[in-house]
């Protein structure tokens, strides 16, 4: 039963651990959604530096593009990823990808709380009433008491053997 009971303590100490990485993800990472009528709470985009008199424009993989690339002795304008390892928080998920890493996460939280289910009903006591656990526990304890009496008379057994044993031997020292 300790071994029940330590799974479960381990399937809902994941549990947890798995909700909490649900939550900080959608936290960190949700897409930014604009709703009708009201301004929009999205980050401004990171102005990018001007070089040789242009501004470089990032493309759609975040990186800059400038017509010439870069000038000698200039560094490019830092990534999406770069500047989000910057600013210390990530940057939103495109709204397809948020939507199949949530759909994941759900999984798996599901999946977790489907073998705590299975490890609570494997657990003894379930499913019968207090009059026979009690019964039950009785039952085994006479079950002990006899098992008791009888480890009690091997152990008196094994010393007397000993005893002969012991007596056989000093008696064949004695003949030599």
């Amino acid at each position: 039963m300790a071994d029940r009971l330590t799974q479960l303590q381990d399937a809902l100490d994941n549990q947890m651990t798995l909700m909490y990485a649900t939550i900080n993800y959608i936290k960190t990472r949700h897409p930014y959604a604009d709703i009708p009528g009201q301004p929009s709470q999205a980050p401004e985009p990171v102005a990018l530096p001007v070089i040789n008199g242009t501004t470089s424009q990032p493309t759609s993989n975040g990186h800059s593009s400038q017509p010439n690339g870069p000038a000698r002795g200039t560094e490019a304008a830092p990534t999406n990823d770069e500047q989000a390892t910057r600013t210390g928080s990530p940057r939103p998920e495109q709204p397809s990808t948020f939507n199949a890493a949530l759909h994941e996460l759900a999984r798996d939280l599901v999946l977790q709380e489907q073998q705590i289910e299975i490890l609570i009903n494997s657990l003894p006591g379930l499913g019968s009433s207090e009059e026979s656990q009690t019964r039950r526990m009785r039952e085994l304890e006479a079950e002990l008491r006899v098992v008791e009496e009888e480890r009690l008379q091997a152990e008196k057994k094994r010393e007397a053997m000993i005893k002969r044993l012991g007596d056989v031997l000093t008696r064949t020292q004695r003949v030599t």
